[in-house]
């Protein structure tokens, strides 16, 4: 018996149970309320110098509405399209206008899959991750991604100027 729980001890401090504990869970970083409110800032500021009035919507890395903006002037329609839109780009870990080019190319299977395929979706990058994505749906598609392009970059150059957190 003093032999197996001296085994045991010798594996414990190799760190050999410790590893396996470890690959049970993974750090995930996520969008706060704090960086989705300077996303919406941001996406509006760029809306107002094109004068481009759109719906505005900042989810997590999951999907989940995080923060939201309806300009005046903007189709009923637009605050589906920019939930979407952005929610199609955060499952996706990319641009959405990738997927309507991809549709476009004849990969009908992301219209079956409930996958929003219009241009005006990014994904907002910290320290080279994933945690959110923000879409936008105005009135001209190429004002939607300029404006989405411009909030996302504004995003990832506020989020890489913070340093990473540390880990456990």
């Amino acid at each position: 018996m003093k032999v197996a729980y001296f085994v045991f001890l010798v594996l414990q401090v190799f760190g050999v149970f410790r590893a396996r504990a470890a690959d049970s869970t993974l750090p995930v970083r996520v969008i706060s309320e704090a960086g989705a409110q300077r996303v919406l800032a941001a996406a509006e500021q760029a809306a107002e110098k094109l004068h481009a009035p759109c719906a505005i919507a900042v989810v997590d890395r999951s999907g989940t509405l995080v923060a939201f903006l309806k300009m005046d002037g903007v189709r009923d329609g637009s605050p589906d399209l920019a939930i979407g839109k952005a929610r199609t780009s955060a499952l996706l870990q990319r641009p959405s206008a990738e997927t309507e080019s991809n549709v476009d190319s004849g990969r009908t299977a992301f219209v079956t899959a409930g996958f929003m395929t219009l241009r005006g979706g990014m994904p907002l990058m910290a320290q080279q991750e994933v945690v959110g994505a923000v879409g936008i749906a105005g009135l001209n598609k190429d004002n939607d991604v300029a404006i989405a392009q411009a909030a996302a970059g504004a995003f990832t150059s506020m989020s890489d100027a913070q340093p990473p957190p540390r880990q456990p």
